[in-house]
Parts: C-alpha cells; sequence; structure tokens
C-alpha cells in the first residue's frame, strides 16, 4: 500500500475505505460479511475509514468490527458531524457523544463538517460557538484533525477553506467531475494551502463502472493492456500529487483486492499518454448518454411519498446506455412492491433536492424519467399491484 502525509506528517493510506455503501441484511448491516472485507482491508494496509452520522448503521458496524478485532489503534476513523441536525453546540455534543458510543472508541482521528454548503451556513454555525466547541476538542484529544466536507463550486470552496484553520478537507472529484463542483481548481487551492485532500466519490457512485455505456464497456474489453476502468478511474486520481486519499465504498473481498493492487502499484506521475487518451475515450462516450448526474449516494432519501430516487435515476441513464428495453424491465420491479415506488409518485415537494449534493433538479428529472420509463407494460404492473393490494 501506498501512503501520503496528512498537515500533521501521519500517514494516510492512498485507498481509504468508504463506509456508506456497507452490505445490506434484512433491514440491517451484515456485519459478518462486512467484517471479513474491512479486516481483508486492514491486513493490506488500508488505515483510513470514513463513516457518517447519517450512514445508518454504518458508525456502529465500524465499531463493533474494530473493537471485536482489537484493531482501533491500527486505523484512523473519520466520521462527520450533521451540522443540520443541531440548534447549538450543545446538540453538537450530544451528536458527537453519540457517535463516539456508536464507534466505541474516545476520539476520533479524522472529524468533518458534513456537508459544509456555503460560508453563510458556517457563519451560523460560529456564532452557535462552534469554533470554541472544536478548540476544545481539538485540546482534549477527541478530535485529533478538524476537515470538512464539501459539495458545490470551486469560488466558494475555496472561500471555507480560508475561512477556519481546518487540518484537511474533503471533495467530490473524478475524471468526469474535472471541472465541476470544487474540482481541479479546488483541489489545487487546497494543496496550495497545505490542506490534505481526502477524495469522495471517485466512481461516481459506480457509474464510472457498472454504469458505463455499452460503447464505453466495449472500449475496455478490446483494451490490449487489459486495463479496467476502476483501475484508470483511481489512476486517474493516484497521479495527482494533490490528492491524499481515495475512498472507495468496497462491499466485496473481490473489490477490496483489486483496489488494494491499484493503489499499491500506483504514484504521482503514473498515468501515461496512453492511460490518458484512454480516458478521454471513455469519458466521450459517457458524455453521449448522461441524463441525470446522480451518484446514487441517498442523500435525497427517503422520500415522503416513497419514489426512490436513485433507483429511477439510474434506471433512466441506463435506457441510455444499456438500452430501452432492459432499463423499463428494471424499472417495473418498482411497481411489484407494496407501495409503487416510481418517478410519477412524486408530489413535487421539494424535500430531496434539499438534501442533494449534485444539486439536481430531481423534480423536473423524475418527470423526464416517468415519460421515458412509465410505458404500457409498467402502467399494466402497476395497476396489478394495485389490484392485489385492494383484493388480495
Amino acid at each position: 500500500m501506498q501512503y501520503r502525509k496528512d498537515k500533521k506528517g501521519n500517514e494516510i493510506s492512498l485507498l481509504g475505505y468508504g463506509c456508506l455503501r456497507f452490505s445490506k441484511k434484512g433491514s440491517g448491516i451484515d456485519i459478518e460479511k462486512t467484517e471479513r472485507e474491512l479486516m481483508e482491508a486492514i491486513r493490506a494496509g488500508i488505515n483510513y475509514f470514513d463513516t457518517a452520522y447519517v450512514y445508518g448503521g454504518s458508525e456502529a458496524a465500524l465499531g463493533e468490527i474494530l473493537e471485536r478485532n482489537s484493531c482501533r489503534d491500527q486505523v484512523k476513523i473519520a466520521t462527520k458531524l450533521p451540522h443540520y441536525l443541531m440548534k447549538s453546540v450543545e446538540g453538537a455534543e450530544k451528536l458527537f457523544q453519540e457517535e463516539l458510543r456508536r464507534l466505541r472508541t474516545d476520539y476520533v482521528d479524522y472529524y468533518l463538517m458534513h456537508m459544509l454548503s456555503d460560508i453563510e451556513t458556517w457563519n451560523h454555525l460560529v456564532r452557535l460557538g462552534i469554533k470554541e466547541w472544536i478548540e476544545e476538542k481539538l485540546a482534549k484529544g477527541q478530535i485529533r484533525n478538524i476537515g470538512f466536507s464539501y459539495h458545490g463550486s470551486a469560488p466558494m470552496f475555496k472561500t471555507l477553506v480560508d475561512a477556519y484553520a481546518w487540518d484537511f478537507c474533503q471533495i467530490q472529484y473524478n475524471y468526469m467531475d474535472e471541472h465541476s463542483q470544487a474540482g481541479r481548481e479546488g483541489l489545487q487551492y487546497a494543496h496550495a494551502k497545505g490542506l490534505p485532500v481526502i477524495i469522495m466519490e471517485p466512481l461516481r457512485g459506480g457509474r464510472l463502472v457498472d454504469l458505463l455505456p455499452r460503447s464505453a464497456k466495449k472500449i475496455f474489453e478490446l483494451d490490449q493492456e487489459g486495463r479496467t476502468a476502476a483501475e484508470m478511474a483511481f489512476k486517474w486520481l493516484y497521479h495527482q500529487p494533490e490528492v491524499t486519499c481515495v475512498l472507495s465504498g468496497m462491499n466485496s473481498l473481490e473489490m477490496v483486492r483489486e483496489n488494494v493492487k491499484t493503489a499499491s502499484e500506483s504514484y504521482e506521475g503514473c498515468l501515461t499518454e496512453a492511460d490518458q487518451e484512454l480516458i478521454s475515450q471513455i469519458k466521450t462516450e459517457i458524455n453521449r448518454t448522461v441524463k441525470v448526474g446522480c451518484t446514487g449516494c441517498g442523500y435525497c432519501m427517503p422520500c415522503p411519498k416513497g419514489v426512490d430516487i436513485p433507483g429511477t435515476f439510474r434506471c433512466y441513464n441506463a435506457a441510455y446506455s444499456e438500452g430501452r428495453a432492459s432499463a423499463r424491465k428494471d424499472y417495473r420491479f418498482f411497481a411489484m412492491k407494496k407501495n409503487p415506488a416510481g418517478a410519477s409518485e412524486c408530489i413535487r415537494c421539494g424535500k430531496c433536492e434539499k438534501h442533494c449534493p449534485q444539486q439536481i433538479e430531481i423534480r423536473e428529472e423524475l418527470k423526464h424519467a416517468a415519460k421515458e420509463l412509465e410505458g404500457f407494460q409498467y402502467k399494466v404492473v402497476k395497476l396489478g399491484a394495485k389490484l392485489f393490494k385492494l383484493y388480495g
């Protein structure tokens, strides 16, 4: 495993473990499966594990696994304060203590203001006394490094970087977001300020691997060097010296092993001209088919009417990348649920849009998705489901 250093000289594994997408079992997390994957990662040298208060069950699962295997001191835990759920520093303290209990630890290595969106939000937190609260936690060693995660434009990102003496930051960044969100401009600005930068969504929620259009997949299938989609996406990031750590939401042993191999063989400047040309070709194919830039993060959920927003957008994009027939077939399964979860159930309340990191106009896109996906067969299946509910 390759390592890069944080602001204080501590080594962080080039590949970090994103804990948002732990495998599920029933209504909770599959602890046994997740434990096998996490321990494989730790043995391979991964030492940075990223979770959050709102990642349903993730903090508790991570804490249980680390305690059970007596390896808390081998890893660095990153978790986040959901400041949007608090109204005072007393609220922050209550949330923080709950996180410590879930994680079964008495300190957090890297603590982030979760989805810090703009300077007004930060100034509001400052007025509540968050700076004093942070300083107290740092002094006591309960927080070792303080940072923030961000989705938004480069200018606002730079304003937030300058607003406080942060120890690190976290941004969405990949070869499709090179010039959107904080982008390369934000990455280089933070690096110039001495801030380590943690990268999230390197595969855009799997879109740069599993949801590639057929034409892009064909390019990889024919590649004489045998390069893979995930390998290229990660190498593109590892190539850049401004990148400190890249998070991957791994949920299989195969994924852990493949990503570890790439991280172990990558270094600053590792991307060849041939690699760059390949990525350029893939970007061209992706741009031909993408309809909605949804990463599947789930921050928009739950919908008051039960609409499966990420699932809908996945099928909507697949209709143009994989073919309309297969996308509509997948989408029809929404109608077979006890309560329909298709795009046409949207009542346009806008709750989802307030939480979308990608700033997608979800209501409008759901309308387009419904028009594309909800054909005759969907309506028949949906009607059948309603009749079964009434008379079954």
